[in-house]
């Protein structure tokens, strides 16, 4: 009941409590039918129909973009990301690159042999992933194993330029575009 009469002033005064099980109900009844109507539509769906379904929300899920890698790197909690993305987008040309496109690998590592890692073997010379998410996972391995003491910018930067670029100018083009992506307010 929307109103309720009130006797002592003779008039009809809203019932708010009504008002608000009336609204609850009707959204429970929306979801409710919702729901019901996707289970059957899905449940009258072949077999080959419900797997291509869950095929194509695996490929979505899979789906590179610049959020989902800073998501990742944030979930992560990968060391100095902005600098890490910056390597992506220099290792992979702005993820253009071939090693990124058919080897997932953004970051254009080798394969390791003396550590853990995610590739599932190598392919132009450069580690192979089944999925850009993987390169990442083989990333953080790599931090774990090799820069764990790293504390500050200044020491990530002196590893990175001895240990693992082969371009000298390697660390200015990071500081470039971390410069000019903006890739620091990606992190806050």
């Amino acid at each position: 009941m929307m109103y309720k009469f009130d006797e002592d002033q003779l008039l009809f005064k809203k019932n708010w409590k009504g008002i608000g099980y009336l609204i609850c109900g009707s959204i429970l009844l929306m979801f409710g039918v919702f729901s019901l109507g996707r289970y059957v539509k899905f449940e009258s769906l072949e077999e080959y129909e419900k797997e291509l379904i869950v095929l194509n929300l695996q490929a979505e899920k899979n789906k590179f973009g610049k959020e989902k890698l800073v998501e990742e790197l944030k979930r992560l909690n990968i060391k100095f990301p902005y600098i890490v993305m910056a390597q992506s987008i220099i290792e992979t040309g702005h993820w253009k690159s071939k090693i990124f496109k058919e080897n997932h690998n953004l970051f254009g590592m080798k394969q390791a042999n003396v550590r853990i890692n995610t590739a599932s073997g190598t392919q132009h010379n450069h580690a192979y992933y089944e999925t850009w998410m993987e390169s990442i996972y083989d990333y953080a391995f790599y931090q774990c194993r090799y820069l764990g003491g790293i504390r500050t910018e200044a020491e990530y930067y002196a590893y990175l330029g001895s240990s693992y670029a082969e371009a000298p100018n390697y660390i200015s083009a990071i500081k470039s575009t971390i410069e000019k992506e903006k890739l620091k307010d990606l992190f806050k």
